[in-house]
């Protein structure tokens, strides 16, 4: 039986097999690992930090997620079908994963930053440059 996101260890899970997903996708995967050329060793430990302060209100993540796809959106326009399949993939693997309040919690959240950030990214006024 799955049971519920209860720590750091179940976040690194979560993020680990999603990003192995992500790496495999034929839409998605070439925009992580041939546009943005990410850096595996360096980006999970920032998304462990991300969604564990996401779920458990820790105040460990640093960063600002919006300028950084910003930037890669200079670089490769990130439209719709990149970010439904983004969000399709995260579902997925927390419904496969897990099952309760914090993978309720968690995809909810998601859902919320994916659609903001594609907001953002693709409203008129987003198109001046961020310097």
């Amino acid at each position: 039986m799955k049971k519920d996101i209860h720590n750091r260890e179940d976040i690194v899970l979560l993020v680990d097999t999603f990003y192995k997903q992500v790496a495999l996708n034929k839409q998605i995967g070439p925009i992580f690992t041939d546009v943005a050329k990410v850096d595996w060793s360096h980006h999970l430990p920032k998304m462990y930090n991300f969604w564990e302060s996401i779920v458990f209100g820790k105040a460990i993540y640093k960063g600002n997620p919006m300028l950084t796809h910003f930037a890669l959106n200079e670089r490769t326009p990130l439209q719709t079908e990149a970010f439904e399949t983004w969000k399709h993939l995260f579902f997925k693997t927390v419904d496969d994963l897990f099952t309760g309040e914090n993978a309720d919690l968690i995809k909810q959240k998601a859902q919320s930053i994916a659609d903001l950030m594609h907001f953002k990214i693709n409203a008129p006024q987003s198109k001046i440059k961020i310097v």
